[in-house]
């Protein structure tokens, strides 16, 4: 049996995963950290932290598989953009990563705004706007404010660059995390001249770009259990290899993921941008493919909540159970999810929750149901706008803690029109940063042979009569919300 490490390099931990030639996880390792946040719009970690946490994830995976680190074919690393790391000549952090999270750059985003102008950057980046937590404007902080370690630096890294750094002495990044760089053009796939000369730095301290899948180089001598000459891969966005990872590798198929948040990928043949500057681009797990990413700040933790605060104790099997009780439409109780606001397909940060049609006779299991319809019919406003694109949408996957519920997934089926399905690996994310490695190091051809051996479906849910009602109902949802987002934000 040969054996695929994905390295998955999160917000607040980083989880390793050993998969074998058949997508079974084998051991699963994670190493959890707590950010730094001196003040309200700063976010840091140390460095070496994450270098740290690697080996201590890598070394539990290692333990829980069974298997000694020369059995290892490859590996690749993804995780979140955007926290950046400045390093020296000898690959030693300078200072402290700036997390994704960090919005201190606010003047530094408006210049370059200014500058370059919202439209220009759209087209150069894929992002609808320009932001104090994209690396460009952290990279023009540094520089006014650090002037001392700016001048020191020898590259500007992504936390996976840095981990890959540590891993094989390369540097070399995967193009499908650059484009909220705002120093990466999606167009010509190199970084943008224009934007290097403003901040101040030249190409050469950038790690060298490569397409996704692409080897980085091979494990040298280092503290981790990793064999030298253990292939390394690049890899691109977390939600990208989510996608690879549930099997999203035919036409027409995209992924979703209901967790505390909401996330659609969905990947097009050619650069596609939203007008409408909702959506951002950013690059597939094939070379050539561009995805949209449309999100929603609330999803399953609408639903934790409400459990939470109005449960009286019940648990998750208990409130599905009582949903599933409850008609379609949950007898005219209607919610628009955005908690937390709204970001796609409506942006506005001010929207919030809302319960429409409210009678005594609605218990906690027409709560429960009309929480889920509401995700559904959420996830099915943002896919009427990548159709609007030209996707056409077959098959979706779904993720995340939700897919565990059959109740949930049948709403989502229903609501959809749409075949739904679940695959039998809960770790996507790992899977498929491990399938961009097992078809670096040859062992496969590319990653479409690649899923028919790693990925399988667990279940599938398809449309049942409840289809026929529920176009009705979204209808209700979709007026409720256009008629109530203009007004979040005291706009009455």
């Amino acid at each position: 049996m040969k054996y695929y490490l994905g390295i998955d390099i999160g917000t607040t931990g980083i989880k390793t995963v050993i998969f074998d030639s058949e997508g079974f996880p084998k051991g699963i390792g994670l190493a959890e950290y707590t950010l730094e946040t001196p003040k309200p719009d700063i976010v840091e970690l140390e460095a070496e932290v994450y270098w740290e946490s690697t080996k201590k994830a890598l070394a539990q995976a290692v333990e829980a598989a069974a298997v000694s680190p020369s059995e290892i074919r490859s590996l690749a690393v993804t995780g979140q953009a955007e926290t950046l790391i400045m390093v020296d000549e000898n690959n030693k952090p300078l200072r402290k990563a700036i997390v994704w999270l960090d919005n201190r750059a606010v003047d530094e985003a408006a210049e370059l705004d200014k500058k370059f102008t919202t439209e220009a950057l759209f087209r150069m980046s894929g992002q609808t706007e320009m932001l104090p937590c994209w690396p460009a404007a952290k990279i023009l902080w540094y520089r006014k404010n650090e002037p001392q370690l700016f001048a020191k630096t020898a590259k500007y890294l992504m936390v996976e660059d840095f981990i890959i750094a540590k891993l094989t002495g390369k540097y070399a990044t995967c193009n499908g995390l650059m484009p909220s760089s705002l120093y990466y053009d999606i167009r010509t796939d190199k970084y943008d001249p224009a934007m290097l000369e403003t901040l101040g730095i030249a190409e050469n301290q950038l790690p060298e770009l490569k397409n996704a899948g692409e080897i980085a180089g091979v494990c040298i001598e280092n503290d981790s259990l990793l064999v030298p000459g253990t292939p390394v891969a690049v890899a691109p966005l977390d939600h990208v290899c989510g996608n690879l990872g549930s099997g999203c590798g035919e036409e027409g198929m995209l992924s979703e993921t209901t967790g505390c948040t909401l996330a659609i990928c969905a990947a097009f043949p050619k650069i596609v941008y939203d007008e409408e500057r909702h959506l951002s681009t950013y690059l597939g797990f094939r070379k050539g493919d561009f995805v949209l990413l449309p999100w929603a700040p609330t999803a399953g933790m609408l639903l934790k909540h409400f459990r939470d605060e109005f449960g009286c104790g019940m648990d998750y099997a208990a409130f599905t159970e009582a949903a599933d009780k409850v008609a379609p439409g949950s007898e005219g109780l209607i919610l628009l999810p955005h908690c937390a606001g709204a970001i796609s397909p409506d942006c506005n940060p001010e929207a919030r929750g809302v319960a429409y049609g409210i009678t005594l006779a609605h218990k906690k299991g027409h709560w429960a149901r009309a929480i889920m319809e509401s995700i559904a019919y959420l996830l099915k406003d943002n896919l009427e706008i990548m159709k609007s694109f030209g996707a056409e949408i077959k098959e979706i996957r779904s993720l995340g803690g939700a897919s565990k519920s059959d109740v949930w997934m049948q709403i989502k089926a229903d609501v959809l029109n749409l075949t739904v399905t679940t695959t039998e690996c809960e770790e996507a994310t790992s899977l498929g940063a491990a399938i961009l490695g097992a078809v670096a190091c040859g062992d496969f051809k590319d990653t479409s042979e690649c899923i028919k051996s790693m990925v399988r479906v667990k279940k599938r849910y398809v449309p049942g009569k409840n289809a026929e009602v529920y176009p009705e109902f979204f209808k209700q949802y979709q007026h409720l919300n256009k008629m109530l987002m203009p007004t979040f934000g005291g706009k009455l």
